[in-house]
């Protein structure tokens, strides 16, 4: 599944072929995708100027005077920037076409991706509006992963998975951001102290800073806007590493499900 970092990957991939280009026209192959595909597309964004290529959440944003185009790439979804005479493939269910001949192109084979149009400010949109800050920004820090925490007997690792506490810590990024903080991913989020929950933010950013520097992780579906691969998944030291010895103290790698997902951690390095 694309996280944040496969996400923010795309949107710097794909913003060079796109920023200041008109749209020469929009083709919806399949409409039902995670919610149908907004209606009117093709109207509505002919002969428009697309401003600006951003993200929040795993949400890309193409920004228009009129409003907002949201792509979410949910489970499977990628974006390519291709050649807009490019042969079609079973599961390309929406093309951006723009004035150069370039193509942005959607693949999704198991269809939870969305492709919504949004009027006024998105941030306030019913999608965006109940998300918590983005990992990076200056509302995320220890003390407000330490207030937010207080009674809550919820697992760490599923705390720091809530998109309405931050936003893109995926399955992957959060058991690697336990380890590097040595806290292990089931303790209750209540009971972790203030000096801890500093630790564990500068290593969610750590860890997704170094995944967006890589290209991101490729496991399964996930490649890049290119085609390449990501190449994070070489520097992983917990997750999917079970029965391996650990990289810090070398004992055996465990996994647990915790909230229904797979959780690798290090019994001697964290509690």
């Amino acid at each position: 599944m694309p996280e944040l970092p496969e996400v923010e990957t795309t949107v710097r991939g794909i913003r060079p072929f796109v920023e200041g280009r008109s749209v020469s026209g929009v083709i919806v192959r399949q409409r039902r995708l995670r919610w149908p595909v907004s209606s009117g597309l093709d109207r509505k964004l002919k002969g428009q100027v697309v401003h600006s290529v951003t993200r929040r959440a795993k949400y890309i944003l193409f920004g228009f005077d009129h409003g907002t185009l949201m792509i979410h790439l949910g489970m499977s979804g990628r974006l390519r920037a291709i050649s807009a005479d490019t042969a079609v493939a079973k599961h390309d269910h929406f093309d951006l076409v723009l004035d150069t001949g370039c193509c942005i192109r959607l693949r999704d084979p198991r269809r939870f991706g969305s492709v919504t149009w949004v009027k006024g400010d998105p941030l306030y949109s019913r999608y965006l509006k109940p998300l918590g800050p983005e990992p990076f920004g200056e509302a995320f820090d220890g003390k407000y992963l330490w207030q937010r925490s207080r009674g809550r007997r919820l697992a760490v690792k599923n705390f720091i998975m809530d998109g309405r506490i931050v936003v893109g810590v995926g399955n992957i990024y959060a058991s690697e951001a336990l380890f590097r903080s040595a806290i292990h991913p089931s303790r209750a989020a209540g009971r972790i102290a203030l000096d801890r929950y500093h630790s564990l933010v500068v290593a969610i950013r750590a860890v997704l800073a170094e995944a967006i520097t890589a290209g991101g992780t490729t496991l399964r579906d996930y490649s890049r806007v290119t085609g390449e691969p990501g190449f994070f998944e070489q520097s992983l030291q917990v997750y999917e590493r079970l029965g391996q010895p650990c990289v810090s103290c070398g004992s055996t790698v465990r996994k647990k499900v915790v909230g229904q997902r797979a959780s690798y951690y290090c019994p001697s390095c964290q509690h």
